[in-house]
């Protein structure tokens, strides 16, 4: 097969889709693997070593498009892309369809296959290529979230672990998955006083099993949110519902129980965000200011570590692409049904439910392109 890894063009994405040791792997089997010039460098990758790797580098991101059966990504396309998407052309990468509605639609025009990296689903559960980016925005949530609470960003000037002689911040983390796990590792890590809410009983169970002293859960519904979000100092969205729309937790009424310098960090921007005044924000300017309220709302924060990122990413695709690449899409997702979920779009048809039901549009069982 022929695979093409353009260069991102989303703001301040410097990940790429494929580093050098994946491109050997796919080489190694006799795929032929385009780069375009320069798609690597953000992350610490030089087309010298991809063409080390064995392989070319074409110099636009016309040419790797058209060039390409199988494009692999990091992002979803944007508009400059979508005339350059081809009819048939396979299309692995992130999408979260069911938060933009004009991408939804012109993947649609394409009549490309579409094949979203996280709504792949393991066979014992889980987002096996959600979870290492989840994992990287998670940590990096309280990261920045700590870095925003300083007095010159807009925060409350308040220290997250607090000193010996004064209370820590208190951070509110919404939704106990990958992504709550991890920010509340690394706030608990950082001395913050930490409650996770989940509407899952056992999950909350075993996050009190295996998180510090002080990490707490609670039950997550409006009640227990507007108490805990009176004296809370940065809270966390990580909430997922695979493949659609996140819910509003946090609605625009809310933000006047908090207080001046509050930081909300939303996770689920990618999504539709779980707190109702979440828009996308990127590296560049990414935090606007509501009801004094600071809210950061970076739509690829793991972007900001992409060398991090992309190793982490590599690591859980590569399986699937060379898949993808041996089979053809059809047959791979025949015969492991880890991928047959993460099939959306296909020439044209909206075969994952939740996308379809985001925007009342017709939806189509996938099962009618994989019968034949």
């Amino acid at each position: 097969m022929i695979i093409g890894v353009p260069k991102e063009i989303k703001n301040n994405e410097n990940r790429v889709a494929l580093t050098p040791a994946g491109a050997i792997e796919l080489v190694k089997k006799g795929h032929t693997v385009y780069v375009q010039h320069t798609a690597g460098e953000g992350s610490g990758f030089s087309d010298a070593l991809y063409e080390a790797a064995g392989a070319k580098i074409l110099p636009t991101i016309e040419e790797v498009y058209d060039a390409a059966e199988m494009i692999m990504k990091v992002k979803e396309p944007i508009e400059p892309e979508y005339n350059l998407i081809k009819e048939n052309q396979l299309l692995f990468t992130y999408f979260h369809f069911a938060s933009y509605e004009p991408l939804t639609k012109a993947m649609v025009r394409s009549k490309s296959i579409c094949l979203a990296y996280e709504t792949v689903e393991g066979r014992a559960g889980g987002l096996p290529l959600l979870i290492p980016m989840s994992e990287v925005a998670g940590r990096m949530a309280v990261q920045k979230g700590a870095n925003y609470l300083e007095k010159p960003l807009g925060g409350r000037g308040i220290l997250l672990g607090g000193v010996p002689g004064t209370l820590p911040a208190k951070v509110l983390i919404l939704g106990g998955g990958v992504v709550g796990t991890q920010a509340a590792w690394m706030a608990a890590g950082l001395g913050a006083d930490v409650t996770i809410m989940d509407v899952s009983l056992p999950r909350m169970r075993y996050l009190a099993d295996v998180m510090p002293a002080n990490v707490k859960t609670m039950m997550s519904n409006e009640f227990n949110i507007r108490k805990m979000i009176v004296d809370a100092d940065l809270i966390v969205g990580a909430v997922l519902i695979p493949g659609a729309k996140a819910p509003h937790l946090i609605t625009r009424d809310m933000l006047g129980a908090m207080r001046p310098g509050t930081v909300l960090v939303d996770v689920a921007v990618d999504q539709g965000g779980c707190i109702e005044t979440c828009k996308p924000t990127t590296h560049q300017d990414p935090t606007y200011v509501i009801d004094g309220v600071v809210h950061y709302c970076v739509a690829n924060m793991p972007g900001a570590v992409p060398y991090t990122s992309t190793l982490a990413l590599t690591n859980a695709t590569l399986p699937y692409a060379m898949q993808l690449a041996e089979k053809g899409w059809k047959r791979a997702a025949l015969e492991n049904p880890e991928l047959k979920p993460g099939l959306n779009i296909i020439h044209g048809d909206i075969v994952y439910e939740a996308v379809a039901e985001a925007f009342g549009l017709p939806f189509v069982p996938v099962e009618k392109y994989l019968e034949n």
